[in-house]
């Protein structure tokens, strides 16, 4: 038998198939030609191997970095490893079962709150539930600290851990809401470590950059040389921590670092560089923003023209409101709407975009930026001191009025007035109707001239976002709006709102909520229908209701002419929000520092 064939021909044949080419082998007396090809490969790959020549040893990793923050209570961690196991697990299999799946990021959550740092041993299965699930990135990756950044560098299947800005936040969220703070893959093609020249920009920074060098520019702060190491030298993900860092203790420090590398950043590193702003904004960073309108990248000036116009003091807000102030007029108690007849080179720069979207006309287009970019308190100056209230009700002539609160609404959010946000809101049981979308009538739609004597103005809109809107006002009065609304019109239209309320719900909106299901559950129909909104209450229940909960439990009488079956659908449903909401409170136990008595640490529950 031959057995110095090549090994590609000895690979294609068995591909190919031993009747379809011969091997190139000779069989020995009495063997076949399948059997004397594979005894070729192997001998064939024992000779390659026997061969190989050993590679030059990869150098040892450095160790690991220390993480001095306090570890897990050991029910603690054993939670976290049951959460990881069964992330991917549907309830375990049934329909009564929680969810683990749901749990886990509320549990990271909670456990960032009280500053623990994850178990060495579970840091890869941390990482790869990251991987696996975008939401999680930012949590787990504050709770895995710079080990889970220094264990990413080993293996390329976690590199996204090394172009997120969630490892090390610098403060934990305010608030936490039944939506999550959800995060996407902002930073996907961003991983190169250090500053990129690739995309240089027409220099945005020349306020703050030039600070750094020149003596004569007021009061720049001196960066010190190990952050400036750091920052020239770290991977995005720990150059986007170090930026919030260091603007959390001095932001006009954090302001000259940024400064000094921002012409040599990628485009998408700006972007996310000018977005990390956002959290310590103020009105220091104004010259830095007013440079970032002349980039060479449009999402970048934008992003910069919206956190100004969250500035009301800065002149670009006063620009926009020049503009605006010679659009609209009040006349005999009617807002009369002109709008611009250009976009020029000055509205261009600050950052208005010169073509609508399909199915929007030039001039309102136009007219919504420059009003949402406003500051809401000029409008009270220019129409005689009316409140906001006041004014969200003067009619609107020739069919402007979609256009101008939806406008109005986008202000609000942006700069997140509470006045303006409760007024263009209105009352939770006032009904919604169908209304023309912004543009739909008049000078909205074409550019052209609006109907002979105005059109009558809608009184509710299909443009207006309550989510948004709510999201300005204060988590109390955010609970309460949303439990007013369930009570008026039920839960068919509330689930977005309820993805905007502060977690725990407060009393009035969990007992909303729960009313409502029951009364869903006494009409006859199946829950699948309510399947969203049972998923968020299992989340978002204050797990202290659990017991109270628990007469809803117990299957209910069927009406005469309810869905077959619907009530012990009913009772699965209440036995897994009951459950859920149980297992909620032992993760927060579990997550409590350990108490300490006159002989040391009392004994773990």
């Amino acid at each position: 038998m031959s057995t110095t064939a090549p090994w590609d021909d000895l690979v294609a044949a068995a591909l190919l198939g031993t009747e379809r080419r011969t091997p190139p082998v000779t069989p020995r007396p009495g063997q076949e030609a399948p059997a004397a090809l594979l005894d070729a490969a192997a001998l064939s790959t024992v000779r390659r191997r026997a061969g190989l020549r050993p590679a030059a040893a990869r150098p040892i990793p450095s160790p690991a970095p220390e993480d001095p923050r306090p570890p897990l209570p050991p029910a603690a961690r054993s939670r976290l490893a049951m959460l990881l196991a069964g992330r991917s697990a549907p309830g375990g299999g049934r329909r009564s079962a929680p969810d683990l799946t749901e749990l886990l990021p509320q549990w990271l959550t909670m456990a960032n709150q009280h500053g623990y740092r994850a178990p060495e041993a579970l840091l890869p299965a941390l990482l790869d539930a990251a991987r696996a699930r975008t939401d999680l990135r930012p949590e787990a990756l504050t709770l895995g600290g710079p080990r889970v950044l220094w264990l990413a560098r080993l293996n390329p299947g976690w590199k996204f851990a090394l172009r997120g800005g969630g490892a090390g936040r610098a403060t934990a969220p305010a608030e936490t809401t039944a939506a999550g703070a959800a995060s996407g893959e902002a930073a996907e093609a961003a991983g190169a470590p250090g500053p990129q020249a690739a995309d240089a920009a027409t220099d945005p920074a020349a306020t703050a950059a030039s600070a750094a060098d020149d003596p004569t520019a007021p009061d720049s702060p001196a960066v010190p040389a190990e952050i400036q190491r750091q920052w020239e030298d770290g991977l995005f993900a720990e150059r986007v921590s170090l930026l919030a860092a260091v603007r959390h203790r001095d932001p006009e420090l954090g302001l000259a670092l940024l400064g000094g590398t921002w012409s040599t950043e990628r485009a998408e590193d700006r972007l996310m560089f000018l977005d990390s702003l956002r959290d310590e904004l103020s009105p220091s960073d104004e010259p830095f923003l007013e440079q970032a309108l002349a980039d060479r990248s449009r999402n970048v000036r934008s992003t910069a023209t919206e956190l100004l116009s969250a500035l009301p003091g800065s002149a670009l807000a006063s620009r926009m409101a020049e503009r605006s102030r010679a659009c609209v007029a009040l006349a005999a108690g009617v807002i009369a709407v002109e709008a611009p007849t250009e976009c020029d080179s000055g509205m261009q720069r600050d950052g208005v975009v010169a073509k609508p979207p399909s199915g929007r006309g030039e001039r309102a287009w136009w007219f919504g930026q420059l009003v949402e970019a406003t500051p809401l308190e000029r409008w009270s100056e220019w129409f005689g001191g009316r409140g906001a209230a006041e004014i969200v009700a003067l009619p609107v002539a020739d069919g402007w009025q979609a256009d101008l609160q939806a406008a109005w609404c986008r202000a609000a959010v942006r700069q997140r007035n509470v006045e303006w946000s409760r007024a263009l809101l209105g009352a939770p049981s006032a009904p919604p109707t169908d209304a023309p979308a912004p543009g739909a009538s008049g000078l909205g739609a074409t550019g052209g001239i609006g109907a002979a004597g105005g059109a009558a103005p809608p009184a509710a809109a299909s443009w207006r976002d309550p989510a948004k809107l709510l999201s300005a006002l204060p988590p109390g009065e955010r609970a309460e709006w949303v439990a007013d609304f369930i009570a008026a019109h039920g839960l068919s239209d509330a689930f977005r709102l309820l993805g905007v309320c502060a977690v725990p719900w407060a009393e009035p909106l969990g007992r909303a909520v729960v009313d409502a299901l029951d009364i869903a559950r006494d009409a006859g129909s199946y829950p699948w229908s309510f399947s969203g909104v049972m998923g968020l209450a299992e989340r978002c229940l204050d797990p202290d209701q659990a017991d109270r909960l628990e007469v809803l439990t117990a299957i209910p009488d069927e009406p005469a002419d309810g869905s077959p079956g619907a009530g012990g659908y009913w009772s699965e449903a209440f036995q897994r929000l009951v459950g859920t909401l149980r297992l909620r409170a032992a993760m927060r136990r579990e997550l409590e520092p350990p108490r300490t008595t006159a002989t040391g640490p009392a004994p773990s529950p």
